[in-house]
């Protein structure tokens, strides 16, 4: 399976599409100033995409450390494997 997140955060994969974006504008007789500017736009888009979907994994990770603390915080004897309400279930 493709990692999405790993792939849009890949400057060699904005720098393989602006290459083709550019390439294929010159094959088609575009002229090479025409290429150029879209090649620096794809690139900045990829800076783009790649910086928010950075700043979303990190704040997902935090997200996810906050929690993480809380859980522990709450039921210090916790461990990942165990639900810390089956035994208060069980007990009823």
């Amino acid at each position: 399976m493709i990692d999405w997140k790993k792939k849009l955060t890949s400057r060699k994969l904005w720098a393989a599409i602006a290459s083709l974006v550019s390439m294929l504008i010159l094959a088609f007789h575009g002229e090479q100033e025409t290429a150029t500017q879209i090649a620096a736009i794809v690139m900045a888009g990829g800076t783009v995409i790649a910086y928010i979907v950075g700043e979303g994994l990190i704040d997902a990770a935090a997200a996810n450390q906050t929690v993480t603390h809380v859980i522990e915080d709450a039921y210090p004897e916790f461990e990942e494997d165990e639900d810390p309400f089956e035994e208060e279930e069980e007990a009823e």
